[in-house]
């Protein structure tokens, strides 16, 4: 054997331990020790952020939306609807993406249009407070939350389809309502799913 095969042997030899050696500690103890650090510190978004009824049973998830409509795709008037989604109309989380129109696109600026009047009418409000998230999709189309401001117009229609007080509503509302993270970053949200939750919860 000359040096020159030697020489190859040998490294062959360091680089397969090499792999071995990294494929053991990046690729399994890295992961279980990764794994076991969220579950101990964060276990609940290690989890997907898994939301249970007050049976304990598995509803969803609080990172993606889901549709509260009739087997036609009927929206519900006794739950609070999500905002449109490019997604289908059932929130396919293996079809989430958006429309990728352009706000010029015609057939964007006809669905908007379309989906206004429909929000006005389901909710009995002037189409000039139906607010943005209502009308338009999220880029992912899985958002799982609404703005306060859809939230409010949904309110007195919750009401009457469930037979409560408004304030009732209302104040169920404020209390789902989460604020600006850290105080200042993003935008006041509403968890639809939980909101949803919440006011079976209160019929139970």
């Amino acid at each position: 054997m000359n040096t020159s095969t030697r020489s190859t042997g040998r490294t062959t030899w360091v680089a397969v331990r090499a792999m071995a050696l990294f494929t053991v500690l990046l690729g399994i103890v890295y992961t279980i020790t990764i794994t076991g650090i969220a579950q101990l510190a964060f276990p609940a978004q290690a989890n997907g952020s898994i939301i249970r009824d007050g049976g304990s049973q598995v509803v969803g998830s609080a990172l993606i939306g889901q549709s509260f409509a009739d087997d036609d795709g009927v929206p519900l008037p006794e739950y609070f609807q999500p905002r449109p989604s490019a997604a289908g109309d059932v929130y396919d989380a293996g079809a989430s993406s958006g429309s990728n129109y352009g706000p010029e696109n015609p057939d964007l600026i006809a669905a908007i249009e379309d989906r206004r009047a429909q929000v006005a009418e389901f909710n009995d409000v002037p189409a000039d407070q139906v607010p943005p998230d209502a009308v338009t999709a999220s880029s992912s189309g899985l958002d799982p939350h609404i703005s306060p401001e859809y939230a409010t117009i949904q309110v007195a229609r919750v009401a009457a389809a469930r037979n409560l007080p408004i304030e009732t509503v209302r104040d169920l509302l404020a209390s789902h309502t989460q604020g600006h993270e850290l105080g200042y970053l993003g935008e006041p949200r509403v968890n639809v799913l939980e909101l949803n939750l919440a006011l079976d919860e209160l019929e139970r």
